[in-house]
């Protein structure tokens, strides 16, 4: 089976906060999506509230067990005990947990294990606790005794950081950068890892993880709304669908 569309529809909430109002609606957004084919939606809260706001939390997962239950909700957030208080109560199906550095503009460097085990050791014990799978964001070039310190923290998968591979699709430096990802792949299989991947994929540069059978999820945004702008959601979502491996309906 291809490895499942999680839409991450952060860009929707930041053209909305640009605006003061309530354009576009994520709600909104979230229906588009699925409608379009997708498997989850994905939201990034921060302490800055740079995309979603925390207040847009509790009232998505409400519409998404209301209207699409076989949909899967993915919390990508730093381990603030605000905002992990959250999702603790809301019990998402997934929580990726980030580091996040202040003033950055977007997610860039996954966890440094096993240094950072106890910073997270609490976290992903409650998530567990609650029924919420647990993943946290991790660099391509990972140790084995990285992925094994997650393992023994109780992850159950972890998410690959995958812009140096994006950024490399179509240069000199794509071959190594698949192979980083092939790589950690197969250790993260062999340790009893799930494997998850985002961060600027788009329906081009996918076409070098499609041999990847450990795939379980890609989440992706950014590209997802800069091609819908030419062409608009659905057929973007139809598009992200296709490269992935699975049958949409005609673009035409």
């Amino acid at each position: 089976m291809p490895a499942k569309l999680s839409v991450n529809i952060n860009k929707y909430a930041l053209l909305r906060n640009s605006r003061g109002h309530n354009t576009p609606d994520l709600l909104v957004a979230a229906d588009t999506v699925i409608a379009a084919g997708a498997h989850g939606v994905t939201v990034h809260p921060r302490l800055d509230q740079r995309h979603v706001r925390l207040d847009d939390l509790a009232p998505l997962a409400a519409h998404l067990a209301a209207h699409h239950p076989h949909i899967e909700l993915n919390v990508e957030c730093e381990p603030a005990e605000v905002i992990l208080d959250m999702v603790y109560a809301l019990r998402p199906a997934q929580c990726t947990l980030v580091p996040v550095r202040p003033g950055e503009l977007t997610s860039d460097h996954g966890w440094d294990l096993p240094a950072d085990a106890a910073l997270l050791a609490g976290p992903a014990r409650r998530l567990r606790d609650n029924g919420v799978r647990v993943s946290v964001f991790m660099d391509c070039d990972a140790s084995t005794e990285a992925l094994r310190a997650a393992r023994d923290l109780g992850v159950d998968r972890i998410e690959l950081y995958t812009g140096p591979y994006a950024w490399a699709w179509g240069g000199p430096d794509q071959t190594t950068e698949t192979a980083k990802i092939y790589d950690i792949a197969a250790r993260a299989a062999a340790v009893g890892l799930g494997l998850n991947a985002g961060h600027d994929l788009d329906r081009h540069n996918l076409a070098g993880l499609s041999g990847l059978r450990t795939l379980d999820e890609v989440s992706i945004g950014h590209a997802q709304i800069v091609r819908a702008l030419d062409v608009g959601t659905t057929r973007s979502v139809h598009e992200l669908l296709a490269a992935l491996g699975w049958r949409r309906p005609s673009f035409n």
